[in-house]
C-alpha cells in the first residue's frame, strides 16, 4: 500500500491495528487501546515482544502508554508523549491513571518508599517525568500510584526550561544509549526530544522526524549558515544542537557520551550535514 501511516507512530500491524485506522490501514483485525500509565522509572521500547530485541525508544514514569495487545509479559502499544509505537514489558505499566500535576526537574529524584531520605529508594525517576501529587511531608511528594520524591526536584508543569542548550548541557557525559530518553542513556535525537520538550516545544521522536517538523529549515546543507545558539544540524541519521556559532552539542556513539565538538569536525565524521533548522 501506498501512504500507509509511518508504524513508529501509528499502531498498526498485518495481524492487528487501533481502531481509528480503520479503514486507513489494512489488517486481520481492528482493537480500541486500554491506556495504561508507566510505572517503572524507564521501561524500555522494543520493535518485538522478546528481551533480545533491540531498543526502539523508552517510557519515562508518569508517561502513558495506550495498549492494543498483549502476549507473554509484553504489552504492544503507543506512547502518549511522543506517538511512538513497540513493545514494552507488562509489568511496567499499571491501569489507573492520574492527572500529573508536576514534572521532574532534577536530572534525576530518587523515589523512596517513605518521606525519609534515609529509606532504601524504589527507584531513579527521570528528568521529564510526570507525575500527581498527593500531599507534602517533611519536604517530600506524596505521589498517586504510591512513593515519595524530594520536592526540591519537581515543578509545575508550565514551568518550562526555556533554553534548550542549556537543558542538554545538563546531560553532558551521559553515555550514549541506543535508544534512550533520559540522564541515565541517551541518544541524539532523544537528548534533541528531551531538551525541547523541556522548552515546551512539541519534538517527535527520531532524527528524521525532527528533521521534517521541528522549526523552520534554514539549509538543506549548511552552506551559508550564520550558526546560531539552538540550532539543530541534521546529518545522516543524527542530529545535535548548536552550542554556539562553531561547536555542535550531541549524543554521539562516536565517544558514547553526550559531549561537545566542533561542528565542522562532526561534519567531516558523519559524511556532511543534511539540514539545518532554527527553532
Amino acid at each position: 500500500m501506498s501512504g500507509v501511516p509511518d508504524p513508529r507512530r501509528h499502531p498498526h500491524r498485518a495481524d492487528l491495528a487501533a481502531a481509528h485506522l480503520k479503514g486507513t490501514v489494512e489488517a486481520d483485525r481492528f482493537v480500541e487501546g486500554v491506556p495504561h500509565r508507566v510505572r517503572s522509572g524507564v521501561a524500555g521500547l522494543r520493535g518485538e515482544p522478546d528481551a533480545k530485541a533491540r531498543h526502539t525508544s523508552q517510557l519515562l514514569f508518569g508517561e502513558t502508554f495506550t495498549v492494543y495487545d498483549t502476549k507473554d509479559g509484553w504489552s504492544w502499544g503507543q506512547c502518549g508523549t511522543d506517538g511512538y509505537v513497540g513493545w514494552t514489558r507488562t509489568q511496567s505499566l499499571s491501569p489507573e491513571l492520574f492527572d500529573p500535576t508536576h514534572v521532574v526537574t532534577a536530572v534525576r529524584s530518587f523515589l523512596f518508599p517513605e518521606p525519609d531520605l534515609k529509606t532504601p529508594p524504589r527507584d531513579a525517576i527521570p528528568l521529564g517525568a510526570p507525575v500527581a501529587v498527593l500531599r507534602t511531608v517533611n519536604g517530600y511528594c506524596e505521589l498517586a500510584g504510591g512513593g515519595w520524591l524530594y520536592g526540591r526536584h519537581l515543578s509545575t508543569p508550565d514551568a518550562l526550561e526555556p533554553d534548550p542548550v542549556a537543558t542538554a548541557e545538563r546531560l553532558l557525559g551521559v553515555p550514549y544509549l541506543w535508544g534512550g530518553r533520559t540522564p541515565l542513556g541517551i541518544d541524539c535525537s532523544g537528548l534533541a526530544q528531551l531538551a525541547l520538550l523541556r522548552a515546551g516545544i512539541p519534538c517527535p521522536r527520531d532524527s528524521d522526524m525532527q528533521r521534517d517538523e521541528v522549526g523552520a529549515l534554514l539549509s538543506a546543507d549548511g552552506a551559508g549558515v550564520a550558526y546560531r545558539r539552538g540550532d539543530l544540524v541534521f546529518f545522516p541519521g543524527h542530529v545535535g544542537l548548536m552550542l554556539d556559532g562553531e561547536r555542535l552539542l550531541h549524543a554521539t556513539a562516536y565517544t558514547m557520551t553526550v559531549v561537545i565538538e566542533p561542528l565542522h569536525e562532526v561534519a567531516a565524521r558523519a559524511g556532511g550535514i543534511s539540514a539545518v533548522r532554527r527553532l
